[in-house]
This record gives structure tokens, C-alpha cells and sequence, in this order.
């Protein structure tokens, strides 16, 4: 029963830090996208007007909104959104099973934005600390 107590003690700061780790490496995904960072999409950037150009802006401003706490469901739905069409349009026609067809992580992402959406922002927000509330 101890991990429990624990857990439960500390679970406004374990969602914090699940918030932050995966908006942050959204964001990263967003940038990769648009600018070519990390290497971008073999070395360049995706078109704005086209669906990697919406995908990486998606990523870059969803990321950058749930690792600041700004309107988090919002973010988090069009991220799950966005997750669903990518595993759909690109993983599941090379097969059913995420471990083979590379949608793992598009599968993670999805779950996180459930977690994210049901949660909302959380107590530490810049959303809590401007608007005193949660808007969306």
C-alpha cells in the first residue's frame, strides 16, 4: 500500500511531469516537421500547405500549449486526432499489429491525450495562474 500513498500524495506533480514530457517531445516532433530539426524529413521540411505541414503544426503549438498548461484539452483532442489519422493513414496498411507496422508511438500518443483530455491541465498550469480557472 505504500507505492498507493505515494502515488496519491504526489499525484499532481507525476501528471505535471507526464504533461510536460509529452508536450515537449510532441513539440519536437512539430519542429522535425516544419523546420528540419533533429534532421527533419530527411534533412528538409514538410510544405505548410500539406498534411505533414498540418501535422507539424499540430505538433509544434499542441506540444507548446500542453507543456505550458494552455487550454490542454483542446491541444490533447486535435493531438489524439491527429495520432488516429497517422496510425490509420500510414501504419495500419502495413499490417494490424503496431510492434510491425512502426504505429507504436502514435499509439502512445493517442493514450497520453486521453489521459491528457480526461485530465485537463492540472494544478500547476499558466492557464490556473493568468485565468484563475480552466477555459476549455
Amino acid at each position: 500500500m505504500y507505492i498507493g500513498k505515494l502515488s496519491e500524495k504526489h499525484k499532481d506533480k507525476l501528471y505535471l511531469i507526464l504533461r510536460v514530457v509529452v508536450g515537449f517531445l510532441f513539440l519536437q516532433h512539430g519542429g522535425q516537421k516544419l523546420f528540419g530539426w533533429f534532421g527533419g524529413l530527411g534533412g528538409s521540411s514538410a510544405p505548410l500547405l500539406s498534411l505533414m505541414g498540418l501535422a507539424g503544426i499540430i505538433e509544434l503549438f499542441g506540444g507548446l500549449m500542453i507543456v505550458l498548461g494552455l487550454f490542454n484539452r483542446l491541444a490533447a483532442l486535435l493531438g489524439a486526432i491527429e495520432m488516429l489519422v497517422a496510425y490509420f493513414m500510414v501504419h495500419f496498411p502495413q499490417g494490424w499489429n503496431p510492434m510491425s507496422n512502426g504505429g507504436e508511438l502514435a499509439l502512445l500518443y493517442f493514450a497520453a491525450f486521453l489521459v491528457i483530455l480526461a485530465m485537463g491541465n492540472g494544478k500547476w498550469s499558466l492557464e490556473r495562474a493568468l485565468l484563475k480557472k480552466e477555459m476549455f
